[in-house]
């Protein structure tokens, strides 16, 4: 019934009891998850679980925040054969991120100059291998989607955990970009976020968790789980006057549009 569009399944916090928190996602009725990876390492890690796991598919890509991982051209080879298994869904999660110091050794200008060639090798990447795009987004909005517009056509991208306005994401939804909403459109304090969520055109959004960050209330302050996401559709329902089930399907007929393999499964 639900679908958890972005949950980082690789994490560390769930090494622990992944089995449990898939289970009690399964009985909150989720029934896709896609786990996006941060860096190489990550999404091996993401495809041993996807193999074991029939409703759990993986996104692969290099964070931003993550590309000192890779250096030179020969990453994207690897990157570009992890792509082509059959439970890869999307390329992801890749972007720029203005907001975290750079690492030991980087100014910020060649930090964001290596993230921004990053992100052009895998959008340009995505493109060849048909498939779309994960995008993170943090205080580097313009320069995002400066980079990400002359891509339309070739692919689409899901702006994840949008925090912006209508207006904002209008030319982009126009273009055939989506739009993806977590938790925190759930706060008392979410605002612009929640009038955004009142105005996306059905068809046009996703919902996800970002576990295991940013959880919905009433479990703010906890460990996020993809069960969670049952929670911010009833808060996006809410929002926009209708039942959770109506958010529930279209979200997830949106998302079986965007990611890949979901029908031959």
């Amino acid at each position: 019934m639900f679908f958890d569009t972005h949950t980082h399944l690789g994490s560390r916090q769930f090494d622990a009891d992944l089995p449990a928190v898939l289970e009690r996602a399964r009985a909150a009725g989720v029934s896709r998850m896609v786990a996006p990876a941060v860096d190489l390492d990550n999404a091996r890690k993401l495809l041993a679980i996807a193999e074991k796991e029939p409703d759990v598919r993986v996104a692969v890509g290099i964070h931003p925040c993550d590309v000192d991982t890779v250096s030179g051209d020969a990453w994207v080879d690897e990157l570009r054969e992890l792509a082509r298994h059959p439970k890869v869904c999307a390329i992801g999660e890749i972007g720029l991120d203005y907001f975290h110091a750079p690492p030991e050794g980087w100014t910020v200008e060649t930090w964001r100059a290596h993230q921004a060639a990053v992100l052009d090798q895998q959008l340009t990447l995505a493109a060849e291998l048909g498939l779309n795009v994960i995008l993170h987004n943090r205080e580097s909005w313009d320069d995002l989607v400066a980079r990400v517009m002359p891509f339309t056509g070739r692919l689409r991208g899901v702006f994840h955990c949008f925090t912006g306005s209508i207006e904002q994401a209008r030319p982009l939804l126009e273009a055939g970009h989506l739009i993806s909403f977590t938790g925190i459109v759930t706060f008392k304090n979410a605002g612009i976020i929640a009038e955004t969520a009142r105005q996306v055109p059905a068809g046009h959004y996703m919902l996800e968790t970002d576990a295991p960050y940013l959880a919905p209330v009433p479990h703010r302050g906890k460990r996020c789980e993809p069960a969670f996401v049952a929670d911010t559709a009833r808060g996006v329902a809410a929002l926009r006057g209708v039942s959770a089930e109506e958010v529930a399907a279209d979200t997830s007929r949106t998302a079986l549009g965007f990611f890949r393999g979901w029908e031959a499964a």
